[in-house]
């Protein structure tokens, strides 16, 4: 009998560890993660809207009172320059690896004049900007990340619908390039 219960017992803990490894590779794995699904709506360096009320979302779960807009980058074709000016109540900047994994983020209240102007750069490119920073640059904040292709997200709080074409603006006039 305590055989029987030590075999049901060993063989509940390895389904747990097995279901528990699969849900951690599952990401790895999918097809239909977030990059994917913006490769399907736009190339690299431009902004996809994440969500839209004539088109299913890309990617599911967003909070319904944030807007966002989110853009493919490759840092080994070079420096990644995201801007975005204009007045709304809130901004968030958010940086994800190619596997969905946040590594960097930044909101209006660390932007000096409240607009975002984020450089992207790896550490190499970084040794190289430190010799000779161009105007353009001046103001900017750098991220330093030793990640090839990755997502930025730009978030935008919505807090009634009087925001909803001051906000629609400000993510449809931001820009991801290839510097």
């Amino acid at each position: 009998m305590t055989r029987l219960l030590y075999a049901i017992l060993v063989g509940l803990v390895g389904a747990g560890v097995v279901h528990a490894v699969i849900l951690l590779i599952l990401p790895h794995y999918s097809e239909r993660d977030a990059w994917t699904r913006l490769a399907a709506h736009a190339g690299y360096y431009h902004f996809t809207r994440m969500s839209g009320e004539d088109t299913p979302p890309i990617v599911r779960g967003g909070d319904p009172l944030f807007d966002a807009v989110a853009c493919r980058f490759d840092l080994s074709k070079g420096i990644v320059h995201v801007k975005a000016s204009g007045h709304v109540p809130f901004w968030s900047v958010s940086v994800y690896n190619r596997h969905g994994q946040n590594i960097y983020s930044l909101n209006d209240r660390a932007q000096v004049l409240g607009d975002l102007d984020l450089v992207l750069v790896t550490p190499a490119q970084m040794i190289e900007l430190k010799k000779s920073v161009p105007k353009e640059f001046e103001k900017s904040v750098f991220m330093e990340a030793d990640v090839g292709r990755g997502i930025v997200a730009i978030r935008s709080f919505v807090p009634d619908q009087t925001w909803t074409k001051a906000i629609a603006d400000y993510l449809n006039n931001a820009s991801c390039a290839l510097r």
